[in-house]
């Protein structure tokens, strides 16, 4: 068993807002977790690397992106082909951890792709990817969000939905997602369109419960929202009209808000005149009032997540940092927006091992040149160095 002490590094462990300066994290290079954090003189190791000063912070964990589809593409790019999306999925992959993202929850995948490349990642034959925690498919009614090819299982009924979530956990989902509301991408319906019913939604959140998985409810506007509430989900995605009635109940029962504002910014600033106009609308229209309710949200104690809906057009899979940087733009201070990726740990259950760093977590971190918490725009960096597990991937 052999050990790396890492050296003058001046740290930003996720959890103090502060940086400690002079400090060394010794890592244990089998098991790829950090066995001793400190300041001072560092312990002796089997090999030691000089940080020279620079920032070290946790690895980002994205808790809402879609590997499976192409922001190149206005449609998404996934309706097709099986092997294309597949091996654009990895290439996806390679581009989140390079940007600082080392654990990402899928939300939503076209042939359940995600399960399966999760699985090659644990067994170590993809590497300088993310760890994955894949939900297979997501759960929509016929005619709804996410009813599109390869795409989502249709249910219409509480038994229905029981039975595909059941099939879908067989199939190895640790996350289920569900469509409670309309949204930008389908032509036919509006983010206050609710879809699936609160009987409907309650089936999935009590299925996954008896297995220890999280329910993600898509939910922009309302009354979709609040039934996603009511139904006992684990955390809302995007919430644009999330409104005070909704944060009541929210508080009450722990329920986490992903925002996903990056994903919603991207539209009228990169798509005119690349997709129809009544897509850049339904975003444009949201934009100001999504950044205003995410805040107050915040503001009142809500759990903010981060999480990007990457592969969304124009959203790509190099922006998780632009979301940070959202966030401050719209009143987080830098700590707070940083912190969304230690909420993001904890609604996926897998902060005992991620999401800050500490003795007996892994040792997923990023070298930075300048401080993150005087200017979130550090996490950006392009030639930031990314460590998973202890070894250096980027």
């Amino acid at each position: 068993m052999t050990k790396t002490v890492y050296t003058n590094v001046n740290l930003y462990d996720g959890e103090r807002e502060t940086v400690q300066e002079n400090s060394y994290l010794l890592v244990d290079d089998t098991t790829g977790k950090i066995t001793a954090i400190g300041t001072g003189s560092a312990p002796a190791a089997d090999q030691t690397v000089d940080l020279a000063n620079k920032y070290v912070m946790p690895g980002l964990i994205n808790c809402h992106d879609h590997m499976i589809m192409d922001s190149n593409d206005p449609t998404g790019g996934t309706a097709t082909d099986v092997v294309k999306t597949t091996v654009n999925s990895v290439k996806n992959l390679h581009t989140l951890l390079k940007s600082g993202v080392t654990y990402v929850r899928e939300c939503g995948s076209t042939y359940d792709i995600d399960i399966s490349i999760s699985e090659m990642i644990a067994d170590g034959k993809i590497d300088k990817v993310p760890e994955v925690m894949p939900s297979g498919r997501p759960y929509s009614m016929t005619g709804g969000h996410g009813d599109m090819p390869n795409f989502g299982h249709l249910v219409d009924s509480p038994d229905e939905m029981r039975k595909a979530v059941r099939q879908g956990m067989k199939k190895g989902a640790k996350a289920i997602k569900v469509m409670a509301t309309g949204g930008v991408m389908t032509k036919n319906d509006f983010m206050t369109d609710p879809q699936l019913s609160v009987a409907e939604i309650h089936a999935a959140v009590e299925e996954a419960h008896h297995k220890n998985l999280i329910v993600a409810a898509h939910a922009e506007g309302n009354p979709g929202i609040m039934n996603a509430i009511k139904a006992g989900v684990d955390s809302i995605e995007h919430g644009f009209y999330v409104n005070d009635e909704e944060i009541d109940l929210m508080l009450k029962q722990g329920t986490y808000l992903t925002p996903t504002v990056v994903a919603d910014w991207a539209f009228p600033t990169y798509a005119k005149g690349k997709v129809p106009e009544w897509e850049i609308k339904k975003a444009a229209d949201a934009l100001d009032d999504l950044r205003k309710n995410i805040t107050h949200a915040k503001e009142r104690g809500v759990k903010i997540t981060l999480g990007t809906d990457a592969g969304t057009p124009f959203n790509d899979f190099s922006m998780t940092p632009v979301e940070l940087q959202l966030l401050v733009e719209q009143g987080f201070t830098n700590y707070e927006a940083l912190r969304t990726s230690v909420n993001s740990a904890k609604l996926m259950k897998i902060d005992d091992e991620y999401g800050t760093l500490a003795a007996g977590k892994y040792a997923d971190f990023l070298v930075l040149n300048e401080n993150p918490l005087a200017d979130v725009h550090a996490v950006a960096q392009e030639d930031k160095a990314v460590y998973k597990k202890g070894k250096r991937a980027y």
